[in-house]
Order: structure tokens, then C-alpha cells, then sequence
């Protein structure tokens, strides 16, 4: 997990992730393996659609470590500068 992740400009979670991207906002997409896909999967196709990068993290607790967060978060998405 790269540490300029809580430095970066980000957004955090699936509903701000998506805005971010529908705005053309979004640099890079963080989603974690083992959060529910009824909630990844609309910012993986999303992705898809926008081509945008999406890098996948083990563990929902890894990906809200590296957001400087104290819990979990499924997805979180670098800003572009």
C-alpha cells in the first residue's frame, strides 16, 4: 500500500468514489478483496466505463490504515491533481 495514499488528495468510500468519478475527479481507484460486491461493484463498473485504474487491497482494514482512517473502508480513490 503506498504511503502517499494519506498524504494524497483522496476521497473515501464507495458514495464519494463515485461522485469523484462521475465528475472526472478520480486519478486511481482503491477497492478492497474482501468488501461486498453489492458495494464495489458499481465503482469497478464505473471504472470500467471511465477507464480508470483500480488497484485491488487485501483487506477493507488495510485499505482504512493506509486512508488514516480508524476503521474499514471498501473503496477509497486518489484525486487528480
Amino acid at each position: 500500500m503506498p504511503a502517499k495514499l494519506m498524504r494524497a488528495h483522496k476521497v473515501v468510500g464507495t458514495k464519494q468514489t463515485l461522485k469523484a468519478l462521475e465528475a472526472g475527479r478520480a486519478g486511481l481507484v482503491y477497492i478492497a478483496k474482501d468488501a461486498d460486491t453489492h458495494v464495489t461493484n458499481p465503482v469497478k463498473e464505473n471504472c470500467e466505463r471511465l477507464g480508470v485504474e483500480v488497484v485491488y487491497v487485501d483487506t477493507m482494514a488495510e485499505l482504512g490504515r493506509a486512508c488514516g482512517i480508524d476503521v474499514g473502508a471498501a473503496v477509497a480513490c486518489l484525486l487528480k491533481e
